[in-house]
C-alpha cells in the first residue's frame, strides 16, 4: 500500500499572472538545494481520512497561517517517484506570508554523531509565477501546475510576467 499525502496549492492572480505559494523543506539535506527542491505544502494521511481536511491541517502546520476560506478545486492525484500518491487541492486567495513559520522535527545531525537537533519542516515559503515555480518544484509535483493552469477559471491568464 503506497503512502498517501494531501496538499493545498494556494494561488493568486497579480497583473494577469498566476502565482502559487510553495514551500522549501527545512533540514540539512535541503539546505543547499533550491531548484527542484520546493514542494506544495502537504502531509501524509491514512486511508479513511478526509484528504481535504488533511490538506488544510498540513498547510497550517507547515506555514502557521490559515488558508483563505474559498472554494477548492481538486487537481487530482499523482504518483510520485518515491511511490507516494499525492492529492492536491487548489484554492484562490492572497496571503501575507511575512509571519509564516513551520512546525519542527528532530534529527540526529550530523548523522552518527549522537547529537539530536531540531529543524523546521519548512524553512521558507514564497509566491512564484507558475513559470518560475515549475523550476522550483519537485519534478513529481510539476504536473499539478499544468492542471491548475488548465482550469477554466484561469483561461487567458499568464504563467510569467
Amino acid at each position: 500500500m503506497p503512502k498517501l499525502s494531501a496538499g493545498l496549492l494556494l494561488y493568486r492572480v497579480q497583473d494577469g499572472v498566476v502565482e502559487v505559494l510553495i514551500a522549501h523543506p527545512g533540514g540539512p539535506f535541503w539546505a543547499k538545494k533550491d531548484d527542484a527542491a520546493w514542494s506544495i505544502p502537504k502531509g501524509e494521511y491514512v486511508e479513511g481520512d478526509d484528504p481535504w481536511v488533511v490538506a488544510q491541517r498540513e498547510f497550517v502546520e507547515e506555514i502557521s497561517l490559515d488558508p483563505p476560506a474559498a472554494p477548492r478545486v481538486e487537481l487530482g492525484t499523482l504518483k510520485q517517484p518515491s511511490g507516494k500518491v499525492v492529492i492536491v487541492f487548489a484554492v484562490q486567495g492572497d496571503l501575507d506570508i511575512t509571519d509564516a513559520r513551520s512546525n519542527t522535527f528532530q534529527l540526529e545531525w550530523p548523522r552518527g554523531s549522537g547529537v539530536v537537533r531540531e529543524f523546521p519542516e519548512v524553512d521558507r515559503v514564497g509566491w512564484f509565477p507558475v513559470a518560475h515555480a515549475r523550476n522550483k518544484l519537485l519534478k513529481g509535483q510539476r504536473p499539478f501546475l499544468d492542471r491548475l493552469m488548465a482550469h477554466p477559471s484561469l483561461a487567458g491568464l499568464r504563467e510569467d510576467r
